[in-house]
């Protein structure tokens, strides 16, 4: 039998070990290598990497999910995301009143802590919470959609592709319930139509099953408000019309990228308007819209609020003074207004949901 030559053998043996090498850099982690050393692994918030193996797009902030509604009362969790990864689950919203409250103050803390711990919307149920552990997660995978967002928007921003922006119309109330519509537009097109309140209960549930699919369908396709009412949902349709017209004002509200440049001067900065997300008080809802311009709250109004009886009083009193606040503290930490507690609460709920839209 034939002797290897040395030389033969170190030239195969450095070859192996390069292969190796290339062979253990091109393998991608399961987990984040925190993830090994019992740290959290990479949550869904993370963007994708790109196939000419670029950097991945990074989410960063604080996104506050949908409220989802639950046989007991809505859920709504706020998570803060830093370099893809969910440092904070918070429960802006959940079920109170009577057994409600010491179910939601057993389960909301469990849960929070789950969300972190899996750094998924994949968590288990808590035992005896059913409802409330479901809504939870509903709203939790849309807090974690809107990070997904805000990473995809900060990728294309690179590749010159137009950056899509997700805004949220005033709700139209009618006959039967609020209707109340949120589109995406990208590149002047709406490119996805959803709807945040419509009217529930009773017949109103089939008619709303019926026409809100119709309804979002159509506004894609048309682009504009400018849509046919679906027959038999004809208060539903005029409801959906208008907001969708109030998001799409405030898409046209903004203005263009580069605006002023050429004026030889520094370009104002741009101001951008937000809908927070509907607060539900033991009153009535508390909505509020706020301009937003160089980082600054430049304007707060209240697009809904209690109404009726002795909340006409409350109302007409707190909702200035709120509104105010907001302006001069330029966040949600605010002083709630005396009796106006509940109303307070919510204002100070919905505020943050619009900062948390805002960028804020």
């Amino acid at each position: 039998m034939r002797k290897s030559h040395p030389v033969r053998r170190v030239v195969l043996a450095t070859a192996a070990t390069v292969s190796g090498v290339v062979l253990l850099l091109t393998l991608k982690p399961s987990s984040d290598p925190a993830a090994a050393a019992g740290g959290a692994a990479s949550p869904p918030a993370a963007g994708q990497e790109s196939a000419q193996g670029g950097a991945q797009a990074t989410a960063s902030g604080t996104f506050t999910g949908d409220a989802a509604k639950t046989q007991y009362g809505a859920v709504q969790v706020r998570i803060s995301v830093s370099a893809n990864k969910i440092t904070k689950a918070e429960t802006v919203q959940a079920p109170k009143g009577g057994q409600s409250d010491q179910i939601t103050a057993n389960a909301v803390p469990r849960l929070n802590q789950a969300v972190v711990a899996t750094q998924s919307p994949d968590i288990d149920a808590v035992s005896g919470a059913t409802y409330t552990s479901t809504g939870y997660k509903q709203s939790l995978q849309s807090a974690i959609d809107k990070a997904n967002a805000a990473a995809g928007a900060g990728s294309s921003q690179d590749s010159g592709s137009a950056q899509a922006r997700t805004v949220t119309g005033d709700a139209a109330q009618t006959q039967y319930g609020a209707v109340q519509v949120r589109i995406t537009v990208a590149g002047g097109k709406i490119t996805k139509a959803e709807t945040v309140q419509a009217p529930k209960g009773g017949q109103s549930d089939q008619i709303t099953a019926n026409a809100v699919p119709k309804l979002n369908q159509a506004a894609v396709a048309a682009g504009t408000a400018d849509i046919d009412a679906v027959s038999g949902a004809t208060y539903t349709s005029a409801g959906y019309k208008k907001s969708l017209q109030s998001a799409l004002d405030q898409v046209d509200a903004a203005p263009s990228e580069g605006a002023g440049q050429d004026q030889g001067s520094d370009p104002a900065p741009a101001s951008k308007t937000v809908t927070g997300d509907a607060a539900q008080t033991q009153y009535g809802a508390v909505q509020v819209r706020i301009t937003v311009a160089g980082g600054k709250i430049t304007k707060a109004e209240t697009v809904q609020a209690p109404k009726g009886g002795q909340s006409d009083q409350i109302t007409a009193n707190a909702v200035p003074k709120l509104n105010q606040a907001a302006v001069a503290a330029g966040t949600a930490d605010i002083d709630a207004v005396s009796g106006a507690t509940y109303t307070s609460t919510g204002y100070k709920q919905s505020l943050q949901s619009a900062l948390d839209q805002a960028g804020g």
